[in-house]
């Protein structure tokens, strides 16, 4: 009894030693080759010799022929193109359809056509500054009475505003009285030899009370009746309403020029408007504008623009253009807010295409003004100036002389430069890059100048994707331009000596280099990122030198 329970443990425990032993044996006979994943077997030796081009994950604008360490951040470099992959252009990308759905691309072709601009600005009314006159005394005196009391009143032309006392006034009638009888008497029997003394002695008479604003029929009405008025009444110079009064009351002396009453003309009125520089292109002297202030909310307004600032406005960064506009029912006031449109056919050149003033003759002055052929104004009698001359198409202007247009979604705009992407012909899904030179905008559109051509598509929507993945390709894009060749196409980098890698970052800071930085020595031209790397280099060239090679870049030749 007490052997078996004894030979029970032992069993067990030969059983699990057996089992151990199995499981080590095992371990050992599979070795570690049978742990590696497929997908490390990817990235032996012989498959990543086959990599053309090692690139930083970080930063992706560095090129080397092999592997080794990031000059920036010291991170192991990945291969970045291998043998197998198809070939492309140093601003070219090729998409497949399911990345072109994804990244949404859109393409619109580059056309010739006239572009319609909607000008829009602000403004309020003000009054029209050439129909304003101002009633003051030429001479010192005492108001007795005065018609109009308050400001507002509408009056016509002639109507009285005040009647006014003094006695230089009284004096200047009395020497007229004399000089009148004196040259009746002279008429009726005197010597002929006084004769042009009296005459002249008359004239100044009359004179000297026109100049002090009595009107020929007052003047008249004194001479007639041999009396002096003690009493001389001020008239409207023109129709219109009172906007200002001074604090002037019955029985005030006042002096000489005192400005009583002023009366503005507002069956015209103008329109100050504020346009931003950016539109200065479109508004042209003599354009009809349309404005809506808030008082009639759904009506419209006519006006002309008859002057354009020449003098921008530091602070608001605009331009005031003033609108001449009619107002004969007064609904018009002035100070009301004003928004205002321009409505333009933009043609080739910056010009504008206006129908109604093709070939036709304008007034400087008076925009209203317009004539078949050349002439004089009608209102100043200044000579008029053809359209052409103020920024407007001839009449000869057709659809093939239309601007070059691409959608104002398509071209990168980084303030220096101006990048599109154009669809590659006979390459589908390949799209490359384009540095190209822009007119000005025309509402929903770009003119182009120079880069493109009639018929070429370029990416409308989805270009700003294009152009990252080029960036983390290293290839030339917006952000990292290369040497522009032939067709407006990019070339990345600059000459490069045989076997070695042109230079793409700074050998001080790191960064990527502007090529207007750089430093020549001993044949060598080297590029910094800004122009606080050139002195720490030319202190110690040879150092920053030797980290270049040992990163397998060989800068250019001095020119």
């Amino acid at each position: 009894m007490n052997t078996r329970k004894k030979s029970g443990p032992k069993k067990i425990m030969l059983v699990v030693v057996a089992l151990l032993v199995a499981f080590i044996a095992g371990y050992i006979l599979r070795g570690p080759r049978h742990r590696l994943t497929p997908n490390t077997q990817h990235l032996t030796p012989a498959s990543s010799s086959q990599a053309e081009v090692w690139t930083c994950s970080m930063h992706p604008q560095i090129r080397q022929p092999g592997p080794g360490k990031c000059p920036i951040c010291a991170m192991d470099l990945i291969p970045a193109v291998t043998g197998g992959e198809e070939k492309t252009g140093p601003s070219e990308l090729v998409m497949s359809e399911a990345a072109r759905k994804l990244a949404a691309i859109r393409l619109a072709p580059v056309e010739r056509r006239f572009v319609e601009v909607a000008v829009r600005m602000v403004g309020k009314v003000h009054m029209d500054e050439t129909r304003i006159a101002y009633i003051a005394p030429r001479v010192p005196g005492r108001i007795d009475r005065l018609y109009v009391n308050f400001v507002g009143v509408p009056v016509k032309k002639g109507d009285h505003l005040a009647d006014f006392y003094s006695p230089e006034l009284v004096s200047a009638q009395q020497e007229l009285i004399q000089a009148a009888r004196a040259a009746g008497s002279r008429q009726t029997g005197a010597a002929p030899a006084g004769s042009d003394s009296t005459r002249a002695i008359l004239e100044s008479a009359r004179e000297k009370l026109r100049l002090w604003q009595l009107t020929p029929e007052q003047i008249a009405e004194i001479e007639r009746s041999g009396r002096p008025s003690d009493h001389i009444t001020f008239y409207s110079p023109l129709a219109g309403v009172v906007v200002e009064r001074m604090d002037t009351f019955e029985g005030m002396y006042v002096e000489t020029g005192m400005k009583l009453f002023t009366v503005a003309d507002l069956s015209r009125v103008w329109i100050k408007l504020d346009a931003y520089e950016s539109d200065l292109v479109w508004l042209r002297y003599g354009q009809p504008v349309e404005f809506q202030v808030e008082a009639y909310p759904g009506e419209t307004f006519q006006g002309t623009i008859a002057f354009i600032d020449p003098v921008l406005d530091p602070m608001t960064r605009t331009v005031k253009v003033r609108v001449d506009a009619a107002n004969r029912d007064g609904r018009l006031k002035p100070e009301m807010f004003v928004r205002a449109v321009v409505r333009v056919t933009a043609a080739d050149g910056g010009k504008v295409l206006q129908p109604d003033l093709a070939g036709k003759w304008i007034s400087p002055m008076h925009p209203e003004v317009v004539k078949d052929g050349p002439g004089s104004c009608d209102v100043c009698g200044m000579p008029l100036v053809p359209a052409e001359e103020l920024g407007y198409a001839s009449a000869e202007v057709s659809a093939a002389n239309a601007p070059l247009v691409i959608p104002a979604s398509a071209p990168l705009v980084t303030g220096e430069r101006a990048v599109v992407y154009v669809a590659v012909p006979g390459k589908e899904g390949a799209f490359e890059g384009r540095e190209i030179v822009l007119g000005p905008r025309a509402g929903e559109a770009y003119m182009v100048r120079d880069g493109l051509k009639e018929g070429d598509l370029v990416v409308a929507n989805g270009a700003f994707k294009i152009d990252s993945s080029l960036q983390i390709q290293g290839k030339a894009s917006m952000m990292q331009p290369g040497e522009e060749v032939e067709g407006g196409r990019w070339e990345v980098g600059g000459k490069m000596e045989e076997g070695a890698n042109a230079q793409t970052h700074c050998p001080v800071m790191g960064g990527a280099i502007n090529r207007e930085h750089y430093a020549d020595y001993k044949g060598q031209r080297v590029y910094f990122c800004c122009p606080g790397c050139r002195e720490p280099f030319l202190r110690e060239p040879e150092k920053y030198l030797d980290k270049l090679r040992a990163e397998g870049v060989e800068p250019e030749r001095s020119p």
